[in-house]
């Protein structure tokens, strides 16, 4: 496993516009975009993550996440005050 295959997973798992990830061992931050956030409050964008990344965190090959889930407005709003992927 590597962050190429969580980008993956989760750009086949939810319509996103842009993915960003940090992986660090067996722990990541990841950045998710996607228009479908919109409409969905917090708690169901966190199952729509962890939803793609299930058997990893099952299996133990990945431990831990941490993440953020913007829409794209909220996106160009985070990159304009710097780091936004931090």
């Amino acid at each position: 496993m590597d962050a190429n295959d969580i980008k993956t997973r989760l750009e086949n798992g939810i319509d996103t516009t842009e993915v960003h990830v940090q992986l660090d061992g067996n722990k990541c931050h990841v950045v998710v975009v996607a228009d479908v956030f919109e409409s969905v409050r917090s708690v169901k964008k966190q199952q729509m993550v962890y939803g793609c990344l299930n058997d990893l965190i099952s299996s133990g090959a990945l431990h831990a996440v941490t993440m953020q889930t913007l829409t794209p407005a909220e996106w160009e709003q985070k990159k304009k005050f710097g780091n936004p992927v931090g």
